[in-house]
Parts: structure tokens; sequence; C-alpha cells
């Protein structure tokens, strides 16, 4: 699991890619915010997380199945992954903090132009806000 990577991801790159070519400009990984959110936008007061299907455990998603060796140890795990993620979005929108979340399944090439359009419409709903 060390060769698993947690920043610069392929499904991260291009949403960051997507974004900054429409002109958003934002920071990645901030530390000083709960769960270090892979983009934030402090100009719309929004922070967008990309999550894994399997490491964030997509409910209906095909991409999410438990091994079945170790089956124990990787419910808790991912069960821990998925706690951390509420208490760190409840956190942030309880400072204010808009939250987005895209999953790796929304990027897959049949459906990346309904996710992009989904995701500039919620953005331009704050900027009318």
């Amino acid at each position: 699991m060390s060769r698993i990577r947690s920043k610069d991801t392929k499904p991260e790159l291009t949403v960051r890619k997507f974004l900054f070519s429409r002109g958003f400009r934002y920071k990645r990984h901030d530390k000083s915010l709960p769960g270090k959110p892979d983009l934030v936008l402090p100009k719309y007061k929004t922070v967008i997380f990309i999550h894994g299907c399997f490491w964030h455990s997509h409910n209906g998603c095909k991409y999410f199945t438990v091994p079945k060796s170790n089956s124990e140890w990787w419910l808790s795990k991912l069960k821990k992954n998925v706690s951390n993620d509420s208490i760190a979005i409840s956190k942030l929108e309880s400072a204010g903090w808009r939250v987005i979340t895209v999953w790796d399944c929304e990027l897959k090439s049949d459906k990346l132009n309904i996710t992009f359009s989904a995701l500039i419409e919620s953005l331009r709903g704050v900027t009318e806000a």
C-alpha cells in the first residue's frame, strides 16, 4: 500500500486541468483545513474532494468491491475512511465551506461531460449567491 498515491492521482489531475482551463484558481491539499481537501477554491469558499471509489466505499458503484482475502481488516479500514470523510465534511460545512465530492467513477469517459457540467453549475451557483 505504500505505492498508493494520495496526491496527484489521475482523477485529481483531470479535474485540476479542467478547472484551470476554465479560469478557476485553487490551492491543493490545504493542511489547515479538516480532511486536507484535494482542491480549495478560496474565492468561492468551496472545497473539492476527489474520492476513489474503492478507498472511500462508494455505495452502488461497480468499482467498489471488498477484497476476498483479509475482508475483516479491509472492512474496518474502509469504514474508518468513510468515518473520517464524514467528520471532515461536517467540520468544513460548519465553518461555512461548500463541499463538493467528485467520485473516480464519475470521471470515466462516458460520464466525464456530465460530471464537468455539474461541477461548473455548482461553482456558478456560488458566484451568483
